[in-house]
């Protein structure tokens, strides 16, 4: 954990450096703040919080995110990930697990940097409302970090203090204290964070309450049994869940495919519907304030034209792929999120009058695939597709509110619920649903969010109340290859898939991700028993 601490200082420190156009993100000379002189006034300290929302993500979003969550989650198809999708990554992988794991820790260090640097700048001007907004963002990225930690290693040490406890940094807290630790974040974000946007891409008291709703719904079934899961948590669920709905200013975008299209038509970045996304720059230098995601995932370079597009072994999973074939009035959904063979795609390769998928023996990844700069008004670069990277959106809040509403019921009519899970489903062009139950709700939340790096989440929300059926669930997940064809001639357009199943259950041994070997090494108090965090320490 030293390790990690002194790693992540050093990068938080030279993440204020960068500049770009989104005002925003434009950092602080690195004199300035190393020397005690920043976050002096209002200004300083919006501009300082500006790398919370790209650099300190990068090497989450660049691979980790696919392997963690959609790869173990049972989404994805893919020849460099084959260890996460079997739950055997090695502890020595330095190329996925280490940069992920040191990505929250980089999260968590610069947020604790940031706000003590808000907390004890000298002669500072700037005024309380704006000490706390920016505080707030701090707590609200250092939750996620947290998440993100718990989901996928499960106890965790929590730091709060970067320099004060380096010589107590390598304890491991419990579950119990590291999901207290991120809802009383939160919860500091949602009272003080503003209602709406102060510059486009930031956070609001929403964005936190949207998160406490996920995280409340979450924490319900930790130590818990099916049906019996904690109904005060399910209760704040709902309440914040709620509140975003009818108390916002943010809405459901009516097209699903708009959510993933052209950032420069306003409906990838920053639209009505995303509560909170990353902020990438549409250029790759300095290297980190750019998203690399396309460039792995494109099967083609024709697409990209930026030299990079190397995704054509990535697909969608066998899994997945039969969700969609037997689910064909899906098929909005399943166009946006991976590709068929016969699939149009006017927005890729504009000049050229689009791109169709001729032949692809698997279904490659459609999210977050944008195509070049010349689709995208001349933004973009290698390994650099403008557009942002979801963390949540109202959809997901939607479907939160429904299984809070049901709560412990097997199943739910409520009008209230499925209001709003029908939402989902309508603009999916899908037909509505007049009862509901949790496997109902489960599976719209997957194939919504599909390789949006939720997968894992769900996964492990369920494990904590009911570890036999998330076995079971992943042990039925077919994640073997397959080959895909369009029928010539049909319509409505039908495929036919060959498959070789394989199939592969997470277990109690393999439902947390290792430590990576680096870091047990640096501090081998990581294999110790946890222990219950002390609360009365926090300043």
């Amino acid at each position: 954990m030293k390790l990690i601490i002194k790693y992540s200082i050093i990068i938080a420190v030279l993440a204020v450096t960068q500049s770009c156009k989104k005002d925003f993100l434009t950092k602080p000379p690195i004199d300035q703040v190393t020397s005690g002189n920043f976050y002096k006034t209002d200004a300083e300290i919006m501009a300082g919080t500006g790398p919370l929302y790209n650099i300190v993500w990068f090497d989450y979003n660049d691979k980790a995110f696919m392997a963690f969550g959609e790869a173990r989650g049972g989404n994805l198809n893919s020849n460099d990930r084959t260890a996460y999708i079997r739950f055997a990554p090695s502890a020595t992988d330095q190329g996925t697990l280490l940069p992920g794991y040191k990505s929250f820790y980089k999260i968590i260090a610069q947020s604790n940097l940031t706000m003590q640097g808000i907390k004890n700048a000298t002669g500072s001007t700037a005024s309380a409302a704006a000490k706390n907004v920016g505080i707030a963002e701090c707590r609200f990225m250092r939750a996620m970090g947290y998440f993100n930690l718990v989901n996928y290693w499960g106890a965790v040490p929590i730091i709060y203090d970067n320099i004060g406890q380096l010589d107590n940094s390598s304890t491991r807290n419990t579950l119990e204290s590291v999901w207290q630790f991120i809802i009383l974040d939160l919860r500091f974000a949602a009272d003080n964070l503003p209602a709406a946007p102060y510059q486009q891409g930031r956070i609001t008291k929403f964005s936190a309450e949207g998160m406490l709703a996920r995280m409340y719904l979450t924490r319900a079934g930790l130590g818990k049994t099916a049906g019996a899961r904690n109904q005060s948590d399910l209760d704040s669920a709902k309440y914040y869940a709620g509140d975003v709905i009818h108390n916002s200013a943010y809405a459901l975008l009516p097209n699903y495919a708009d959510l993933f299209k052209s950032a420069t038509n306003n409906s990838s970045n920053n639209n009505t519907e995303s509560l909170f996304a990353l902020q990438w720059m549409p250029n790759a230098s300095p290297w980190g304030i750019n998203n690399s995601f396309q460039a792995y995932v494109a099967f083609d370079p024709k697409i990209t034209q930026t030299g990079d597009g190397w995704g054509s072994a990535q697909g969608g999973s066998a899994d997945l792929v039969k969700y969609f074939i037997t689910h064909p009035a899906d098929s909005m959904r399943r166009k946006q999120t991976i590709m068929f063979q016969g699939d149009v795609y006017p927005e890729l390769n504009q000049k050229d009058g689009g791109t169709t998928v001729t032949a692809n023996y698997i279904a490659n990844i459609k999210k977050y695939v944008v195509g070049s700069p010349a689709d995208n008004a001349g933004k973009g670069a290698f390994m650099a597709a403008y557009i942002n990277t979801y963390m949540m959106r109202l959809a997901e809040v939607y479907l939160i509110y429904a299984e809070a509403i049901m709560g412990n019921n097997a199943s739910t009519s409520d009008a209230e619920a499925l209001k709003y899970f029908n939402a989902v489903r309508k603009r999916a062009g899908l037909a509505d649903m007049t009862s509901i139950t949790f496997d109902d709700i489960f599976q719209e939340k997957r194939v919504e969010t599909a390789l949006e790096g939720n997968a894992w989440y769900e996964i492990m929300r369920l494990y904590y109340f009911n570890p036999a059926k998330a076995t079971a669930y992943t042990a039925a997940q077919d994640k073997g290859n397959y080959t895909i064809n369009y029928n010539a001639g049909s319509s409505p357009r039908t495929w036919t898939v060959v498959y070789t199943p394989a199939y592969f259950p997470v277990n109690a041994q393999t439902v947390y991700l290792p430590y990576p070997e680096a870091e047990l090494i640096a501090a081998p108090q990581l294999s110790q028993p946890p222990v219950a965090f002390d609360f009365s320490k926090l300043p």
